[in-house]
């Protein structure tokens, strides 16, 4: 056996001790659902790792993740659903399915020539529906953005960027003239649907773009409070200018 098969089995192994009679009894409490907020933090954590580029914290991190796959794998072998073998055989076997152009006879050059047959590989699979197997539980950005991913495969898009542009106009438009709460939710969503819309033309990740924002009003805000603190004053003893005016500082200094 490989090291990469004597660690997996290592790891396997573990998780079938903790969860044996006379293991963790936190352990043993768990289920499918209670696990979710764990499989969803470690997620994240892996995608923050990726974002800082710290190798060492991503390898802690998808480690993290993996054990989340085999904690549940253990779960349902335990009631006889299936276990990490099977796992581990569906998506091998679902990869090489859809790679024909890799490990069979067909011939296809670049990335966009694979994604054109994408959808074709999983409808064989049984998915009929295109938008199907778009997860509902997904942040509602990139949800958005893979609705207009895979609509777009099959020709129902704007024939350039400036489509999405005007599309936006227009929905900003239908917020200004929202008459009560209901039209003003619908007509945001409309909204911010289309300049994800405009995002996706540029080659813009909108949920990446949004955390960058998030990021730099974070970093700009803890600059003011940080500089009120040092000045012995509390917010309520500013006015909306003079924070403004350290708002901008934070943004000369680069922040």
């Amino acid at each position: 056996m490989s090291k990469k098969a004597d660690a997996l089995d290592e790891l396997i192994q573990i998780m079938d001790t903790l969860l044996a009679p006379g293991g963790c009894p936190w352990d043993r409490e768990q289920n499918h659902e209670s696990l979710v907020r764990y499989l969803i933090e470690e997620t994240y954590e892996v995608i923050e790792a990726i974002d800082v580029n710290d190798m060492h914290k991503l390898c802690e991190e998808l480690g993290d993740l993996l054990l989340q796959v085999v904690f549940h794998a253990a779960l349902a072998e335990q009631k006889g659903y299936f276990d990490f073998a099977e796992i581990s055989r569906t998506v091998s076997k679902k990869m090489v399915d859809r790679h024909p152009h890799v490990f069979g006879t067909m011939h296809l050059q670049t990335s966009d020539d694979v994604l054109n047959k994408w959808e074709d590989f999983k409808r064989k699979e049984g998915n009929t529906s295109l938008l199907q197997s778009i997860p509902k539980g997904l942040p509602a950005l990139m949800r958005a953005e893979k609705i207009q991913e895979k609509v777009s495969r099959v020709g129902f898009d704007w024939p350039n960027v400036q489509g999405a542009w005007d599309k936006f106009t227009e929905e900003l438009g239908e917020l200004n003239d929202a008459r009560n709460d209901e039209e003003l939710i619908e007509e945001m969503g409309d909204v911010l649907f289309a300049l994800v819309n405009v995002a996706r033309f540029n080659k813009v990740e909108p949920e990446q773009a949004l955390q960058k924002a998030n990021d730099k009003v974070t970093r700009r805000f803890n600059y003011i409070e940080q500089k009120i603190k040092d000045s012995g004053r509390n917010f309520s003893d500013l006015s909306l200018a003079e924070m403004d005016q350290i708002w901008t500082e934070a943004k000369a200094r680069g922040l």
